[in-house]
């Protein structure tokens, strides 16, 4: 009940506003798609970790120094790329596969780097997506927008990766087995599929192979994380919930940056998007709060619940201990406020 503190409050948010309400919410095959790619994702990471492919890529990744630096290069380009959930599913069990101590603090830099590398594209986060689309914006003047922001917090992140201090941990040398090449790359086409499904190039139903595929050839790659895309489902009816509650209540704010991404930290940058385009034509100031927004609170946006279920997965199986939400959060907000300061002085 203590690791899964979050799916508790969010039944119980749920369970309250729905009696306040008066319904249940409804779950529309829209909402549903995102959770079914997330589980596809999911099986395809733990196929790909059974392989032995991530330890080999860690070790690697080890070799020639400047790791923070790499790691926060490759986060920030495979974002922009294929979107903030899979860059997230797919950078952070590299990190914990790392034979270093200071592995909570590069995953809290390798999560917020993703924040701002996904910022960058149209496709790169829900928001993003949704704003792009609703507002019919051009995709250079989107990205002209937005740019100040994912490269000026990438100029942050750079720096900090390179005061970064690393020690091995001598302690707990891992054996990094042989990769198992068919599996390996059964999954990495596997990955390419769903990315595509992902980004509506190939139709959703092809993420399917992935799930059929570790039925029938790898069983083991459906042990995830199976509380984490319940705690995704629960939050949705929550916010859908919260919607419906406030929605009507919002009248055209002063200033819709501000608004946005404070908002975020409450009920996530997903439905701040969807409540406040209703009023407002600013997409540029919605963009930024909302990706702003991102940064901060573990319900900010689903990426951080991401990373927050991660690191307890690890923390369980590795018996570690620490503060790491602690430090993950002050982090968040450390970065929120950088880009508020960056809003106000490039826009």
């Amino acid at each position: 009940m203590k690791r899964e503190w979050l799916l508790l409050l969010s039944l119980a948010g749920l369970g309250a506003t729905s009696y306040y309400l008066g319904s249940l919410p409804v779950y529309t095959a829209k909402e549903l798609i995102p959770i079914f790619l997330l589980f596809a994702l999911f099986i395809v990471i733990k196929g790909v970790e059974n392989s032995n492919l991530l330890l080999k890529t860690a070790a690697t990744l080890e070799h020639g120094g400047f790791l923070p630096l790499k790691l926060v290069l490759i986060t920030f380009v495979l974002s922009m790329l294929v979107t903030i959930d899979v860059a997230l599913v797919t950078m952070l069990p590299i990190v914990l596969a790392l034979n270093v101590k200071q592995k909570e603090n590069l995953m809290i830099l390798v999560a917020l780097t993703a924040h701002v590398g996904a910022a960058m594209t149209p496709f790169g986060t829900p928001q993003n997506l949704f704003i792009y689309s609703f507002y019919t914006v051009d995709t250079y003047a989107f990205i002209q927008a937005i740019a100040p922001f994912s490269l000026g917090m990438l100029l942050v992140f750079l720096t900090v990766s390179f005061f970064m201090p690393l020690t091995s941990d001598i302690s707990v040398k891992k054996e990094v087995l042989p990769v198992r090449k068919t599996l390996a790359w059964s999954y990495l086409i596997l990955l390419v599929v769903v990315v595509l499904a992902v980004l509506r190039v190939l139709p959703v139903w092809t993420a399917l192979l992935s799930i059929l595929f570790a039925l029938i050839c790898d069983r083991k790659s459906l042990k995830i994380d199976y509380p984490l895309l319940f705690t995704f489902l629960v939050f949705l009816g929550l916010t859908g919930n919260i919607k419906m509650m406030i929605g009507g209540m919002i009248h055209h704010p002063g200033h819709i940056f501000i608004l946005s991404s404070v908002m975020s930290q409450f009920i996530s940058n997903v439905p701040t998007t969807l409540l406040l385009d209703k009023f407002t034509t600013q997409w540029e100031a919605l963009l930024w709060g909302t990706n702003v927004g991102s940064f901060g609170s573990l319900v900010a946006s689903l990426a951080n619940l991401i990373t927050y279920k991660i690191y307890v997965t690890y923390a369980k199986k590795e018996n570690v201990s620490g503060h790491f939400v602690l430090k993950f959060i002050a982090a968040g907000y450390l970065a929120f406020a950088v880009g508020f300061a960056l809003f106000f002085f490039t826009v």
